[in-house]
């Protein structure tokens, strides 16, 4: 590992092949000789020494290891911070960009940031090991909302467990700090040139043949690499060269299996420099979201049209999981309790699949064949979700049920869309996960619903197709006959709230 202090000619270095470049408090770090699925908590308490950054879980459920990672504006005249959970994010991921810790918040003259101020007078720390996590989640909320609410407080706390003292005077001292304003920001001017020094390349490297070469982050003697490119026709290009790569964009899946089982793929891309993979198109009557595009950035982007949906993916995890996880993810991920998809095949949403230069479009109701399969051939991925607007008199209705309100698996998540007309549904697309090998529509379900009155509608005309529509099976979340009442009541609740006819 090497910290340069200074780079007197920035402008004519070169990069460094094998070497993760970031920025750490107005310097440039190399981390030089790690191996590729080395974790940004690992790197940061055995080789940096930041040991204010804390490992609970290592599967990014207690906040303790919380750490803000940040890119340059679009004008590069600012940073743009993101909570995240360093025990699950891979070192490589950093390469151009910048971190800030626990120990980043102290100003040269020792004074404190008013929120480790206010922890410290509010009493809001005992034991003192998830406070360094809390701190971090508190001062990444007052970049962007200097002035929050107490919601806004709450959540952004949602992925810090403390054991100690409660919550109640980590929130005072967090609506204290804020009332010091002026203090708030992180003073991170010095770091804006040098992110600019070490900013990854936007273009690819081409052969003497014009061949797109990929550059390696970093390759290990045995050949394996973690590359990180910057265009899609990059990772188009090496997917097909290397179809069994895998993936990686927000590291929340990637992560547990590094650490929980070891595991070490030959070939890791990480997605989250390729600019046309950020991008969301928003026409007259859909969004078109990269495959990039997190949580957090979908929640915002259809929380006034599907506040059911926004609220689902605000229960699907912390702050620091949302930021990273992408909807891409979730859905190439293809878990049977996957939240998200039930929601967007209510929707209508298909997906663009792309290989090589070839694109095609897939609804994402027939996307997957299997539990954890679909219909992805080799080299080929996801590269953007399109889902639709409302349309005049749409109802769209989701909820999810899980043993615990808040950041838990789900027992079952429905989703249904439809409209009235002449007091009859219509049009009705209704979604669950939970009860099959993977998330999906519900048919049989959707014909006793369509073309009836809401009150026509039987409990035991929706139990009788349920039956028909799926395998009874117990779970560690639900015995089958919970998850199929639940099935049942959401529908009826669905749609026996009043709704609007359309004209």
């Amino acid at each position: 590992m090497r910290v340069l202090a200074q780079i007197p000619h920035p402008r004519t270095m070169t990069q460094v092949t094998n070497t993760v470049r970031f920025v750490l408090d107005g310097r440039i770090v190399e981390a030089q000789g790690e191996r590729r699925t080395t974790t940004v908590l690992d790197y940061l308490r055995e080789q940096l020494h930041r040991t204010g950054t804390k490992e609970g879980c290592a599967e990014g459920d207690c906040g303790a290891c919380v750490v803000m990672v940040g890119e340059l504006n679009d004008a590069g005249n600012a940073v743009n911070y993101v909570p995240v959970n360093a025990c699950i994010q891979l070192l490589p991921t950093l390469d151009g960009k910048s971190v800030k810790t626990v120990e980043s918040l102290k100003k040269p003259d020792g004074t404190l940031h008013p929120v480790q101020d206010e922890m410290i007078k509010c009493h809001g720390s005992q034991c003192g090991f998830c406070t360094p996590g809390i701190v971090m989640s508190l001062v990444n909320l007052v970049q962007v909302v200097p002035q929050p609410n107490r919601q806004q407080i709450t959540d952004s706390l949602s992925g810090n467990l403390c054991r100690c003292t409660g919550y109640k005077p980590i929130i005072d001292a967090a609506t204290k700090a804020c009332a010091r304003k002026a203090d708030l920001p992180i003073d991170d001017q010095a770091d804006i040139p040098l992110l600019k020094d070490i900013a990854r390349s936007k273009v690819p490297t081409l052969s003497l043949d014009g061949d797109i070469i990929v550059q390696p982050v970093v390759r290990t003697k045995k050949g394996n690499e973690f590359v990180s490119p910057a265009t899609l026709a990059e990772v188009a290009d090496y997917l097909v060269k290397n179809p069994s790569t895998t993936l990686l964009a927000g590291s929340t899946e990637i992560g547990l299996q590094v650490n929980k089982q070891f595991k070490r793929p030959e070939h890791i891309m990480y997605l989250g420099n390729v600019a046309e993979l950020k991008r969301v198109t928003d026409t007259p009557k859909a969004w078109r979201m990269g495959a990039t595009v997190s949580l957090t950035q979908v929640e915002a982007l259809i929380a006034e049209a599907y506040p059911d949906f926004a609220e689902v993916l605000r229960r699907f995890g912390s702050p620091p999981i949302r930021s990273t996880a992408t909807l891409a993810g979730n859905i190439a991920n293809g878990s049977p309790i996957g939240d998200s998809m039930p929601c967007l095949m209510a929707l209508g949403a298909t997906l663009v699949l792309r290989r090589g230069d070839k694109n095609r479009t897939v609804a994402l109701d027939q996307f997957y064949t299997g539990q954890k399969s679909n219909v992805l051939q080799p080299g080929e991925f996801i590269e953007a979700i399109e889902c639709p607007k409302p349309v005049a008199g749409q109802v769209f209705r989701a909820h999810k049920v899980s043993k615990r309100f808040e950041q838990d698996i789900s027992a079952t998540c429905a989703a249904i869309t439809y409209s009235l007309k002449a007091g009859k549904l219509s049009g009705v697309k209704l979604a669950y996960n939970g009860l099959a090998p993977s998330p999906c529509r519900a048919p049989k379900l959707e014909a006793v619903l369509e073309g009836k009155a809401p009150t026509d509608v039987t409990a035991a005309d929706l139990d009788a197709a349920i039956a028909a529509s799926f395998v009874a099976r117990d779970g560690l979340r639900a015995t089958w006959a919970y998850r199929s009442l639940v099935a049942r009541n959401l529908v009826l609740e669905f749609i026996e709230e009043h709704t609007p006819e359309v004209a």
